[in-house]
């Protein structure tokens, strides 16, 4: 008798509105930098995740930090991105230290670039506003979080360089 092959199995594909950020899908590496005028400047390793459930129209976000040179934990923080067809996008995270973000903004597929404003802050005394840019740079991931405070105006906070592992 002949044996019968498994069947093939389903299609897997991208949803239209992910489609345009889909070269952000995987594990990222790198290091960072973090200053503010109410901190002591740091460096930091982390390891930035976006995937994707097939033909939903969202991104999982995670991402996690360690200190450069103990490898101990610092923070994490997981989400969602939501890209819309026409160049929006909505994205929903949440942090380890209980503070949360929605945030608004827009996305350049052919610049590969994305573009975050807080629409909302939760759950925090202090921040009153957090920014976030995404961009391609030679190949590599590189982000840029500004902040204010109810003491201070917004700056950078942090900024990294990330690798596709």
């Amino acid at each position: 008798m002949a044996a019968v092959p498994p069947p093939s199995p389903p299609q897997v594909s991208v949803h239209p509105a992910v489609q345009p950020l889909s070269y952000l899908l995987g594990t990222w590496r790198g290091q960072g930098e973090g200053s503010f005028p109410t901190i002591s400047p740091f460096k930091y390793s982390e390891e930035l995740q976006f995937s994707h459930s097939p033909n939903k129209p969202v991104i999982a976000y995670s991402s996690k930090t360690w200190k450069l040179n103990s490898g101990e934990p610092m923070h994490s923080e997981s989400g969602y991105w939501r890209p819309k067809i026409d160049g929006t996008i909505e994205v929903v995270v949440a942090q380890s230290t209980g503070l949360v973000e929605v945030q608004k903004g827009t996305y350049d597929a052919e610049q590969r670039s994305v573009k975050l404003k807080s629409a909302l802050v939760g759950n925090a005394s202090k921040v009153k506003e957090i920014n976030r840019v995404f961009e391609m740079v030679n190949g590599e991931l590189a982000y840029v979080v500004e902040m204010a405070t109810n003491l201070t105006s917004l700056q950078t906070h942090l900024k990294a360089l990330l690798q596709k592992i």
